[in-house]
């Protein structure tokens, strides 16, 4: 008898989220070197006119590059995780159909802001990366990607010293904003971090296969602006689906 468990099974759908320069390509690319060898891992990355996440994955040899996607949002990076994730959600289900059964996939925001994150009917669970190099008190700043993400990982602490940021400090007030729910403090030149990041993962598949995990929304982005070339700016509420039909400026960081 055929087992209905096992076909029905999908892939458990982690989002990374986080501003621009953090280190998400780089988180994804150390999940996958980590746990590729005890994983079927695929990946959907997310950039607004470009594949470039995607192409440094692949250059990156992390993964077989038929398993790293892109979709092209065409507008802001939160649109197509949160707004309207049609695109996002068709890349999954195209990506676990061609190489089920796969037991992760990664999905990578393009680079928005404090506020972003995924719609729970995209993804099971997401991370937020913060980096040092942002300032050591945008982790005090709040919002529902560092409040309320699944985890927060505050990256590249190698760099503290650096860019004069007292890591601990930031830690500390990153476990404040989110009233204990865990902070991660990752250097991918730090072994100890990086396991400490993929025991995380490891826990986070082993509920989610028992049936034990249930995704959680972080809440809807906080009304902001984006300035415009024209000098001017635009209010947008995030709580509903809208068309942008401007193109902000995005640039990329890879650690």
């Amino acid at each position: 008898m055929t087992d209905q468990t096992t076909n029905d099974r999908r892939a458990l759908r982690l989002g990374v989220a986080g501003p621009v320069g953090t280190g998400k390509s780089s988180v994804i690319a150390t999940l996958c070197r980590h746990l590729r060898d005890e994983f079927a891992i695929g990946v959907i990355t997310n950039d607004i006119y470009t594949d470039e996440d995607a192409r440094f994955l692949k250059s990156a040899g992390v993964l077989p590059e038929e398993r790293i996607r892109a979709v092209e949002t065409g507008a802001c990076p939160h649109t197509a995780i949160r707004d309207d994730v049609t695109m996002n959600l068709m890349a999954v289900e195209d990506m676990e159909r061609d190489f089920a059964p796969l037991d992760i996939v990664l999905i990578e925001s393009g680079g928005d802001n404090l506020t972003a994150t995924f719609s729970p009917a995209l993804v099971d669970a997401q991370l937020f990366v913060l980096d040092v190099a942002g300032g050591g008190d945008v982790a005090r700043k709040g919002g529902p990607g560092i409040g309320r993400a699944d985890l927060l990982v505050i990256n590249k602490i190698d760099l503290g010293p650096h860019v004069d940021v007292d890591v601990e400090q930031m830690v500390a007030d990153a476990e404040r904003a989110r009233d204990g729910a865990p902070v991660l403090a990752l250097s991918r030149k730090r072994p100890e971090t990086v396991d400490k990041l993929c025991d995380w993962v490891r826990g986070l598949h082993e509920s989610f296969a028992a049936g034990g995990h249930v995704p959680i929304d972080p809440g809807p982005m906080a009304p902001h602006h984006h300035a415009h070339d024209d000098g001017h700016h635009h209010h947008h509420g995030h709580g509903h689906r809208h068309d942008h039909t401007h193109t902000p400026a995005h640039h990329h960081a890879h650690e």
